[in-house]
């Protein structure tokens, strides 16, 4: 019998540089298996899908992918049509787009195509998302929320997402849009879930469900709150919440952790070689769709 397949999670924190080194674009091509990738993205969540489909095929195919396919459902049923679930059948890199997770939850979670990226996880496709495309990893993503430092009461709503990453709630833009307080509050009222935010243009890629290792220019943050006390079943709507004794992680490029026992396990410094733009206007879609005409 051979050796089950290493199942692959490139979650990104969104705006990733798409115009200069292209660092988490190019670990995606290479887990994908590179010149014998066969790359299918799905830009559902975006309302400007056929910019995010040129922008990704442009950076993918730059990269050596030599296969690029796209996969939009139009609404719900869509995901049940049959040439949808087998590009994604035939896949050895799944990419989602930014956007809406909202819209990615209604029209894929649970759907015939929801299940074929299970299955293409778990026969060893690697599976990535960017923004919305992160939050739908796990399987219960933040679908909207206040933003803030301060962790509210009833500040968020959880809403079922795709269930690659079980056992962790995932935020992105999570620096530059401060998300703190939206991440905490939601781990103080579930701590048996690991909160996980992720900055722009970084990654977390994921093996096996486990080992998270950084890439990217900004960091990861884990937050556990298995041993915390809140006051979160006591407290009234938007009122502040008492959170004493969660454990912060901060990891930056080059940290690996195990998601099981919460720990760092390796960590080798990589800020010396990395010179990667961050500029929200350089990551736009339309501004890296102009860029990479050029």
């Amino acid at each position: 019998m051979s050796d089950p397949a290493t199942r692959s999670l490139l979650i990104i924190g969104g705006a990733e540089d798409k115009v200069g080194r292209v660092t988490i674009l190019r670990r995606f091509v290479r887990l994908a298996g590179g010149r014998k990738s066969r790359i299918v993205i799905i830009p559902t969540a975006s309302s400007v899908p056929d910019e995010v489909i040129e922008v990704y095929s442009t950076v993918f195919s730059r990269l050596g992918a030599p296969q690029i396919d796209s996969v939009n459902p139009s609404d719900r049923a869509h995901s049940s049509d049959a040439d949808l679930q087998a590009l994604v059948d035939g896949a050895t890199g799944i990419f989602l787009s930014g956007g809406n997770q909202l819209k990615l939850s209604q029209l894929i979670v649970g759907t015939p195509l929801g299940a074929a990226i299970l299955r293409a996880y778990e026969r060893g496709a690697v599976v990535a998302g960017t923004s919305a495309g992160a939050s739908i990893m796990s399987q219960f993503m933040i679908s909207m929320g206040d933003e803030g430092v301060t962790p509210r009461q009833r500040s968020s709503q959880l809403t079922a997402g795709l269930g690659l990453l079980p056992g962790v709630i995932v935020d992105q833009h999570f620096d530059q849009r401060a998300r703190y307080g939206r991440l905490l509050s939601l781990v103080a009222t579930s701590p048996n879930l690991l909160g996980m935010g992720i900055d722009e243009d970084t990654a977390a890629e994921i093996t096996d469900g486990t080992e998270l290792t950084v890439v990217g220019s900004g960091a990861v943050f884990v937050v556990d709150a298995r041993n915390a006390v809140t006051d979160a079943h006591q407290a009234e709507r938007d009122a502040p919440l008492l959170v004493t004794g969660a454990i912060v992680h901060t990891l930056p490029f080059g940290a690996t952790f195990n998601l099981e026992s919460a720990t760092l396990t390796d960590f080798s410094e990589k800020y010396a070689d990395l010179a990667v733009s961050t500029s929200r206007d350089r990551h736009d879609t339309a501004t890296a769709a102009a860029a990479l005409r050029r």
